[in-house]
């Protein structure tokens, strides 16, 4: 039979409310009492059960944790990282798979029917709208991975995509390449389209340079490989690519290694995230580092700091990039 309250109440010769409030979060009691309380529920071998004292508290500690991009092997680790941090800060991760959903308020009614304290949505590809649909159904809200404004209406932590775009046209200008591409995500991902901006922009200060570019279906390996090999059928393919992403860095790799053709001698691949797998000896992809723990350490920190008071005015934060030195480009050109 399952220990209970009253059993553990009976062993230490105590009431039954003094063990409630020894289990409870800012409840008062004396160290004397905690000690008797928990010597006694270990010798029993007694868990609070926090789903039946959600029912007390209205707090089930439960954190929605969103995402749509299931099939880029970033988001292991970035899953990883966040239930990891969400459990050491006494909270349960709910995770939760939008691939397929395109409405936002069946996903809010959804979680609400978990009754979730607070919602991360980790994604750079779903539509601010599902973060906006959670906010105003009133629960806490952090947008991490999301598109940087100087002005929010919730709490966003990321990264300047835009910025990252240019970054990654500098650094093949700086290699002397002068056919170059841009080889995006999926064109209606906001991450996709400041990529993109910042790419064209620094671009167009370098008029010897002559820019192409396409879209995959989507943030995966399948796809970069796909829309890669579709690139390589043409003539007048670019001989370096801003993939946008790892992962479709990965996929391109591989198709362009397939047909034969040398990275980086015959084309450069520049990505972007800096994924464990980019690191690896047989794909050692030069890459724009993003800095996922620090965004998922400033995702959690402002989450709890949510719970605690929940009219906590909406902040952006955004984490600098670095170039990460690798085997896809060419070398600098010497000035």
């Amino acid at each position: 039979m399952a220990i209970t309250l009253d059993d553990v109440a009976k062993l230490a010769g105590v009431s039954r409310s003094a063990v409630s409030r020894t289990f409870t979060d800012g409840a008062s009691v004396s160290l004397k009492m905690r000690r008797r309380v928990e010597k006694a529920a270990s010798e029993l071998g007694y868990s609070p059960n926090f789903l039946a004292r959600s029912l007390t508290t209205r707090r089930t500690k439960l954190i929605g944790l969103v995402s749509d991009n299931f099939h880029n092997p970033l988001f292991l680790e970035i899953f990883d990282q966040f239930t990891r941090g969400l459990q050491n800060r006494g909270l349960r991760p709910l995770l939760v798979n939008l691939s397929v959903e395109t409405d936002a308020e069946s996903s809010a009614r959804m979680l609400r029917q978990y009754s979730v304290d607070g919602v991360i949505v980790a994604s750079s590809t779903l539509p601010p709208a599902f973060a906006k649909t959670f906010r105003d159904a009133g629960v806490p809200v952090v947008n991490s991975f999301g598109r940087y404004s100087s002005d929010p209406d919730m709490h966003i932590v990321g990264i300047d995509n835009i910025e990252c775009g240019r970054m990654a046209a500098h650094a093949l200008i700086n290699r002397g390449y002068k056919n170059i591409g841009f080889m995006g995500g999926p064109e209606a991902a906001t991450s996709t389209q400041d990529r993109f901006a910042g790419f064209q922009n620094e671009l167009q200060k370098h008029p010897e340079a002559r820019l192409s570019y396409s879209f995959a279906e989507a943030y995966s390996f399948d796809a970069g490989r796909k829309e890669m090999q579709r690139l390589l059928r043409e003539a007048s393919h670019a001989e370096a690519y801003f993939c946008g992403d790892d992962v479709l860095s990965i996929g391109a790799l591989s198709a362009v290694e397939e047909m034969g053709l040398n990275v980086p001698k015959d084309i450069g691949i520049i990505g972007l995230n800096d994924m464990e797998m980019s690191s690896w000896q047989n794909i050692n992809l030069t890459t724009i580092r993003q800095p996922v723990v620090q965004i998922i350490n400033a995702s959690i920190e402002l989450m709890v700091s949510m719970l605690e008071k929940p009219d906590r005015y909406p902040e952006a934060r955004v984490f600098p990039c670095t170039v990460i030195e690798r085997g896809t480009l060419r070398a600098p050109q010497e000035n």
